[in-house]
């Protein structure tokens, strides 16, 4: 009998997609309830978008009147981001219950054998309306019990209800799991910690041809160093990035940092200017999976400046592509760093102590490779696809028994 699987994520979202494709490839009959505007993926049964939290705003649904106008928009949008997202705290939790009933007949429609909600805000918060007779899984990303959770007295509680309710819950940290367990999760209920995309298919990664660099004018003759965490006001730390260029560059003048999804970021272009870096820094517009994973190939160091995560997916591709990681030192990392070993870990906070890192990342070719070596193996045991499928489909089996 094929068990269906209703998935309640954000449609457009590498790592939600990357789950799906997971799950189908260990024969699940899969649904998606999307709470953003998207197109549809590929091989799923039902297809429905819920719009929760005013995501319609940031769906791939353009606002209305002319292209200027939207443009327009979307920087009056990008310059109040930090107000946007308090107010999304306050009042996208209360959006929740004028869903609740939508939901319930999509999910009554559909006829799922499970749902998996991934991410707790606001995919966790909307599924937890979920029938009580249907075993539902909460997920947590990145920054959903250190940062989000905490956000508003709304957020506070619609979170705790979110696993309070949930049956199960898979993870990227070891770390949620126990701040889980303290947020209302119950201390029996089955838990998985996994790559939150489910898995890396190292084969795709390892047959990704070398990035052009001929399409973004980059300098191949110096090292490269590429961030590719792009603007998350509260978590990842750019401005503190930018301040450790010069610094590098002051004992390293033959390196290019490299920015994928901060082309066209006027914060990202002021931090350039300001710290006079214009020379050595290359912005570049979102990369598709395919390049990013090139340019992670033939760079020496990643950098994820970040003080609120889960465990990036970048980190994890970086490492499976022979990239040397320096990254804030905060618990999730050190689930996969050591220090010194096998990456750097600074506090993100500190311009003079990441550009350090860097420095030393990009003079001990040793370290380097030794480290190249150790994540690669890391990678393969813990993160790859063929390590992951197995242990979700044991996973998920347990709630069909």
């Amino acid at each position: 009998m094929t068990r269906h699987i209703l998935i309640v994520a954000d449609g457009r979202s590498p790592t939600a997609l990357s789950w799906i494709e997971n799950s189908l490839a260990l024969g699940y009959q899969v649904s998606l309830i999307s709470t953003f505007p998207c197109q549809q993926p590929l091989g799923l049964t039902h297809f429905h978008i819920l719009p929760v939290a005013f995501s319609r705003f940031s769906g791939q649904s353009q606002p209305p009147g002319s292209a200027s106008a939207r443009k327009g928009l979307k920087r009056v949008l990008r310059r109040f981001l930090p107000m946007l997202q308090k107010l999304r705290y306050l009042l996208g939790p209360l959006t929740l219950p004028f869903r609740a009933k939508t939901f319930k007949d999509l999910v009554r429609n559909v006829q799922p054998d499970l749902v998996h909600a991934l991410r707790i805000p606001f995919e966790g918060m909307l599924a937890a309306y979920t029938p009580i007779q249907i075993p539902l899984i909460a997920a947590t990303w990145g920054n959903d019990l250190t940062l989000h959770a905490k956000g508003s007295p709304h957020m506070r509680r619609f979170t705790r209800r979110c696993l309070t309710r949930a049956d199960g819950l898979t993870s990227d940290t070891c770390r949620d799991v126990r701040l889980a367990h303290a947020w209302g999760l119950d201390s029996d209920a089955p838990t998985l910690v996994i790559p939150g995309s489910g898995g890396l298919d190292l084969t795709a990664i390892e047959n990704t041809p070398d990035f052009d660099t001929s399409q973004f004018d980059l300098p191949e003759t110096h090292a490269w160093v590429v961030n590719p965490r792009g603007l998350r006001p509260g978590s990842v730390h750019q401005d503190v990035f930018f301040k450790a260029i010069p610094i590098v560059l002051a004992q390293y003048p033959h390196c290019a940092f490299i920015c994928p999804s901060l082309k066209g970021k006027k914060q990202a272009e002021n931090w350039v200017k300001s710290n006079k870096v214009q020379e050595n820094t290359f912005l570049l517009p979102k990369l598709t999976q395919p390049q990013l994973w090139g340019l992670l190939k033939s760079a020496q160091v990643f950098v994820s400046p970040s003080s609120h995560d889960g465990t990036p997916n970048t980190l994890l591709e970086a490492m499976a592509c022979g990239c040397f990681p320096v990254a804030g030192q905060i618990e999730s990392l050190e689930e996969w760093i050591e220090d010194g070993i096998n990456g750097l870990l600074v506090d993100p906070r500190n311009p003079n102590e990441l550009a350090n890192a860097i420095l030393k990342a990009l003079k001990d070719h040793e370290l380097r490779n030794s480290a190249a070596v150790y994540n690669r193996s890391l990678i393969i045991e813990r993160a790859a696809s063929e390590s992951t499928q197995p242990k979700i489909d044991s996973f998920y089996q347990q709630f069909f028994e």
